[in-house]
C-alpha cells in the first residue's frame, strides 16, 4: 500500500452565521492548519477567519474568470480547487473553509477532496450547519411530517422530475433559474416565469410559497417573505434566496399497502444487530 504523502486537506463549514455556528472541531482546524483557503462570501466571516488563521488565502477573486471569453462557473470552480491542491502539494495541512456545509452546493470541496485522495494525500470533510438546517429552524418546518424534496431550481426546470405536491419542495438558487450559460449570476423575469409555469403543473398559481434567506450575522434579519406562486417572477431574489414550497395536497393513504400489511401473519420481530 502506498504511504500517504505529506500534505493534508480538511474541508470545513463555517455555518451560516458568523462564528456562532462553526463546530469546535472545524474551529480547531481553522486555527491550527498551516493555511486556510476560504471561499466564504460574507466579509465579516472572512475577517474573523483571517484573525485566527496562521495563513489565509481567499479564492473569491477567481469568480472574475467568468468575465473572460470562454470561461464559465465550472472553470472557476476548477481553478478554486486547484488553488487548494497547490497548497496541499506543498506539504501543508490545508483547511478549506466554506460557508454553510462544505458538501452542500459546494462542488469545490468535492473536487478538491477527490483530487487530493487520487494523488495520495489525506483528505476529509467535516459537516457544517447549512442553509437547510437554518431554514427548518426559522420556518418551523419538520421535514418528517410530509416528507421533503430538495433540488436546484434550474435542474428542476431542465430535467423531467416527478414532483409530489403532498410533500415539501425546496428549490435552491432560484436567482439563477434557467441561466444555462454558466457565465451570469442572475436570471430574468422571463426565465422565472418558465419556472412558475412548470410548477403550475402541480401547484395552483395562488399557492403560497416562501422566499427564505438565512441571517448571516446578529444584526441581519432572516428573510421570510410569503407570496402567491404567480408573483414569483417580480419578486426580488439574490444569491442567498431559497424558494420553499409547502405541500399543496394532503397525503393520500395507499390503502392497498395498508391492507397488505395488516394481512401479514404475526411473526417474530427482526433481530437487532448485536453490538461488537
Amino acid at each position: 500500500m502506498n504511504a500517504i504523502k505529506k500534505g493534508k486537506l480538511i474541508c470545513v463549514g463555517t455555518g451560516m452565521r458568523m462564528a456562532g455556528q462553526v463546530t469546535p472541531l472545524a474551529l480547531s482546524y481553522i486555527e491550527t492548519a498551516d493555511v486556510v483557503v476560504s471561499a466564504v462570501p460574507n466579509i465579516f466571516t472572512r475577517d474573523w477567519i483571517k484573525g485566527i488563521a496562521k495563513d489565509f488565502i481567499c479564492v473569491l477573486d477567481h469568480y472574475d474568470d467568468c468575465n473572460m471569453d470562454g470561461k464559465n462557473r465550472g472553470d472557476t470552480y476548477r481553478r478554486m480547487a486547484d488553488t487548494i491542491l497547490e497548497q496541499v502539494r506543498a506539504g501543508k495541512t490545508v483547511c478549506a473553509a466554506f460557508y454553510g456545509h462544505p458538501g452542500i452546493f459546494a462542488c469545490i470541496a468535492h473536487i478538491a477532496i477527490k483530487d487530493a485522495r487520487s494523488e495520495g494525500y489525506g483528505a476529509e470533510m467535516l459537516p457544517g450547519i447549512s442553509a437547510e438546517d437554518c431554514l427548518v429552524a426559522d420556518l418551523g418546518i419538520d421535514p418528517g411530517r410530509t416528507g421533503m424534496q430538495s433540488m436546484e431550481a434550474t435542474q428542476f426546470m431542465i430535467y423531467e422530475r416527478r414532483i409530489d405536491p403532498s410533500a415539501l419542495l425546496i428549490l435552491w438558487q432560484p436567482f439563477l433559474a434557467g441561466e444555462l450559460s454558466l457565465k451570469r449570476f442572475e436570471t430574468t423575469q422571463a426565465r422565472v416565469q418558465v419556472l412558475v409555469d412548470k410548477l403550475a403543473r402541480d401547484y395552483p398559481l395562488d399557492h403560497e410559497v416562501i422566499l427564505y434567506e438565512a441571517a448571516t450575522h446578529p444584526l441581519e434579519r432572516t428573510r421570510i417573505d410569503r407570496l402567491p406562486l404567480r408573483e414569483l417572477p417580480t419578486a426580488t431574489m439574490v444569491g442567498a434566496t431559497t424558494l420553499v414550497i409547502p405541500a399543496a395536497q394532503a397525503l393520500k393513504r395507499d390503502q392497498a399497502i395498508v391492507d397488505l400489511l395488516n394481512a401479514l401473519p404475526e411473526a417474530p420481530l427482526m433481530p437487532l444487530a448485536q453490538a461488537a
